[in-house]
């Protein structure tokens, strides 16, 4: 089950009784909320008579509407509820009461939100309140909605709305006779004004923030978006989720994320090098054996073949993907090779046909690490679908995240069932005696609250993968002209997530990546440097020689500021340093 925006909007309407509206809400400040009107709100008469009132109230600023009758406007709000694009929030203070409303429409194939029906309940007017209650709110529709675009409509003499916005960043663009506006619309609107004339004018203003850095905080380089969706869940777990209903997100998180992989198990784990310690298990894999890596990658990939007490093997990868090199790997393989871990660096594909060719020609297990990758595609199929085990990581910095936690994935029964009992201590279900256990197993499992938060996250992951590639291809429209960095590409056939933003400083570069970070930390900018080449490290027990590709990247490449929530500004901002840095120094 995917949400999209309007879905998303829904979702939020849908509370039954006001404890669930309340925990769906969206916090101003810690004192006063924006409280969803959902279908709990229909028993409300003396809501819904005060809101009719103010309604009436402030019907100069809605054209072509005549008062509301208490059937016309109990007939609005339900047809309010029932739009998926649309949502009204009160604006409630810290005593439970309606300071004002406020609302959002979605338009334009959900790329732009307007807020509409914004009304004040208060007799004195707080600038300043009502200021960061529009600017929550669109903070909120910019990380949770993944909208940048936010628009009012005013009145051109309605002067104190055309201020007030002015102050808050928004910005003329149009300006279009009354007659002409749709009958339908309504128009955005704060206190009301004495109308100068009939023959009034629509402006459209548009939300424009630049970037400006607060307190010294660094832009840091990940960050996840936590929506009411999660909230929700997450609080059901912790209420409800024991005893009977113990597993229940547990279970539903597994089945959907299956689905969408598809693929047809999945097993939750407390990391994605649980999940890989499991699959080498389940695979037979142990002392005496040998297992292909790349040698760009996080050190766990190859951690987890040292757990089973095979040996790692370290391939180089390609310079342009920063992926497993399919071409260097035939030549490591040895009678005692017995699989291949690719890796989907930062949500990037690996050429997934040639490595399965070549696992298929030499009868090699493959487990797919996709650690980053959740919904990357190469050739139409889903990382992670590819080999015996796919195992994915939820970590608190991807883009999927449960804080800490995992994902193993396989299309074989048999297997499943094998990694199933491993990961359940080893215990035999089937045993006449309880709590019988009879091989080997470990324990890597996921908590119920942690797979609530996964399961909103994944009904949402579609909008999070569609606002991570708009961050990279604006990264990579502002900075492809510099000659002396060279971004990481994905395959012709594949989909990346684009879960970091990453580049890599070729010879022409002025200065070092490290400079480089160290550059960009002085003007409050977060980055990190990529892996150094694993097989550097000395804990494999034995001497390696770096592969030069693999240390090439590590030694140049870095990760710029990636997090889903991040502002168009604020790349704009991250781009316009790098120049300076890179061309202007």
């Amino acid at each position: 089950m995917q949400f999209n925006k309007k879905g998303l909007i829904k979702e939020l309407k849908e509370s039954i009784s006001l404890k669930d509206a309340f925990i769906r809400s969206i916090d101003i400040d810690s004192k006063t909320i924006l409280l969803p009107i959902c279908k709990a709100h229909l028993e409300d008469k003396e809501l819904i008579k005060d809101l009719r009132e103010i309604k009436n109230e402030y019907l100069s600023f809605f054209p072509f509407k005549s008062n509301f009758t208490e059937e016309a406007f109990y007939e609005w709000f339900k047809n309010l509820l029932n739009d998926q694009g649309k949502i009204l929030f009160l604006i409630l203070n810290s005593i439970g009461k309606t300071e004002g409303i406020v609302g959002l429409s979605i338009m334009d194939k959900e790329s732009v939100v307007e807020i509409d029906n914004f009304i004040t309940g208060s007799a004195n007017f707080n600038e300043e309140f009502f200021g960061q209650t529009i600017n929550k709110l669109i903070e909120w529709v910019c990380e949770v909605l993944m909208i940048q675009c936010i628009k009012v409509r005013v009145y051109d003499n309605n002067l104190d709305a055309i201020s007030f916005y002015q102050k808050n960043s928004f910005v003329i663009k149009e300006e279009i006779p009354l007659d002409k506006i749709n009958k339908n619309d309504f128009i955005s609107v704060i206190n009301p004004c004495d109308l100068i004339s009939e023959n009034k004018n629509v402006l459209f203003m548009e939300h424009s923030k630049t970037f400006a850095r607060k307190n010294n905080e660094l832009l840091l380089t990940a960050g996840p978006s936590i929506s009411q969706l999660e909230s929700y869940y997450a609080f059901d777990a912790a209420k409800n989720g024991w005893n009977r209903n113990w597993s229940y997100y547990i279970n539903k998180l597994e089945e959907e994320f299956a689905e969408y992989v598809g693929v047809k198990h999945a097993i939750a784990t407390s990391s994605c090098t649980g999940a890989l310690h499991i699959a080498l298990l389940a695979l037979d894999i142990g002392e005496g054996d040998e297992v292909i890596v790349p040698d760009q990658t996080w050190v766990a990939t190859a951690n987890a073949v040292k757990y089973t007490g095979a040996k790692p093997v370290f391939a180089d990868i390609e310079l342009n993907t920063w992926n497993i090199d399919p071409l260097k790997i035939e030549s490591l393989i040895t009678p005692k090779t017995r699989a291949i871990i690719p890796v989907h660096m930062y949500g990037n594909p690996s050429n997934m046909a040639m490595i399965k060719s070549i696992a298929k020609e030499k009868n090699l297990f493959i487990v797919e690490d996709a650690a980053p990758s959740i919904g990357a595609e190469h050739e139409g199929r889903k990382t992670g679908s590819f080999g015996e085990f796919g195992a994915f990581s939820f970590q608190g910095a991807k883009l999927m995240v449960t804080g800490e936690g995992g994902m193993l994935v396989t299309n074989n029964t048999d297997l499943y069932k094998k990694a199933y009992k491993i990961w359940d201590q080893g215990r035999n279900a089937t045993a006449s005696r309880a709590f019988w256990i009879d091989s080997y197993g470990v324990k890597y499992k996921m908590s119920n609250v942690q797979a609530a938060i996964g399961l909103g996250q994944l009904r949402r992951i579609d909008l999070l993968i569609d606002a991570k590639r708009k961050i990279f291809k604006k990264y990579k429209k502002l900075l492809n002209h510099i000659k002396c960095l060279d971004f990481i590409e994905e395959y012709p056939n594949s989909k990346s997530i684009c879960w970091m933003t990453s580049f890599s400083l070729n010879k022409f570069s002025p200065i070092s990546r490290d400079d480089l970070i160290k550059g960009l930390k002085e003007n409050g900018i977060d980055s990190r440097p990529v892996f150094p080449a694993i097989s550097q490290y000395p804990i494999w027990g034995e001497k390696y020689i770096p592969k030069e590709n693999s240390l090439f990247i590590g030694d140049n490449g870095i990760n710029l500021p990636s997090g889903v929530c991040l502002k168009s500004c604020e790349v704009e901002y991250v781009c316009e340093v790098i120049e300076k840095l890179l061309v202007n120094s």
